[in-house]
């Protein structure tokens, strides 16, 4: 099932960490021997290995990314159970936010709501889908955070993690994972661009406002214009009141002139998403957002 937000729990977060994109796999991993001293990287995937997607299998050359994932393993073979926390790409699924005047007391009367709620919106078969949701109350409504995913488009990801010894307890996205990269701050609107993916979110502290995840014909101005104008209209409109400011993460030598162009046009402060690990793009923003969260440096 797919974590939504982070767990504050009494355990220690686990010793892996790996965020999955097109274009490879960031990872990081604890070394105790170091005291607990961070280590991360970033292995590079062969163009045609994977297919981001919710509705085709992600996994095109399956022995390919596999070998990937042996390669980080670390030489310590595949019988050796490791804990691993696993980075979805944003668009392999489907998350929404969706209010209600009243929710279920009972969990699987929760979840038959939120299924009945996805089937609206999600372009794959939800009654054998991987569904998970994080249900609180604010002013008087329900809200529940929801994310789906096709079963098997997880399964093969998770796969390639177990046959080369890691234990994927805790699965996450991109998207959802970075959150925590600005949890203090007041609305924020934020965008992320993973190859011709463009991913952008509002949220409030640690609360997602609105996710909007979509594949990109042409990566022109006006078309991510024409995505952020409705994105602040809403923001306007739904929760009145603006963004405190626009955060960019992954526009490479596009960024010099969106970030004009937002600032300009959309009438706020534009800035590059930052972490304490350092400047994230669209390869680990939700590795580095998981990281913080956990307070691991």
């Amino acid at each position: 099932m797919l974590e939504l937000l982070r767990k504050f729990i009494d355990d220690p977060p686990p010793p892996y960490a790996f965020e999955i994109s097109q274009g490879g796999i960031a990872w990081a991993r604890r070394l105790p021997e170091k005291g607990a001293a961070l280590e991360t990287g970033f292995l590079p995937l062969a163009p045609g290995i994977l297919n981001v997607s919710p509705v085709q299998d992600n996994v095109v050359q399956p022995e390919a990314f596999e070998n990937a994932v042996h390669t980080l393993a670390n030489g310590n073979g595949a019988s050796r159970h490791r804990e691993a926390a696993l980075i979805l790409p944003d668009f392999s699924t489907r998350v929404a936010v969706l209010d209600f005047e009243q929710f279920p007391k009972v969990r699987d009367e929760q979840l038959a709501l939120v299924r009945f709620r996805l089937k609206k919106t999600v372009p794959f078969d939800m009654d054998t889908a991987s569904i998970s949701f994080h249900p609180r109350q604010y002013d008087g409504r329900w809200y529940a955070v929801a994310a789906a995913a096709a079963l098997e488009i997880v399964a093969r990801y998770e796969a390639a993690f177990r046959s080369a010894g890691f234990q994927p307890g805790f699965v996450t996205t991109s998207a959802l994972a970075a959150i925590d990269l600005v949890a203090s701050e007041p609305l924020i609107a934020t965008a992320k661009l993973d190859d011709r993916v463009l991913t952008v979110t509002l949220s409030e502290g640690a609360r997602l406002r609105l996710l909007r995840c979509m594949e990109l014909s042409d990566l022109t101005l006006d078309e991510l214009m024409g995505v952020l104008f409705p994105t602040m209209a809403y923001a306007e409109d739904e929760l009145k009141r603006r963004p405190a400011k626009l955060l960019l993460c992954g526009f490479g030598p596009l960024s010099a002139e969106l970030q004009q162009a937002a600032a300009a046009e959309l009438q706020m402060a534009v800035e590059p998403l930052r972490s304490a690990l350092g400047a994230p793009d669209s390869h680990n923003a939700g590795l580095f957002g998981y990281l913080q969260a956990n307070r691991v440096n």
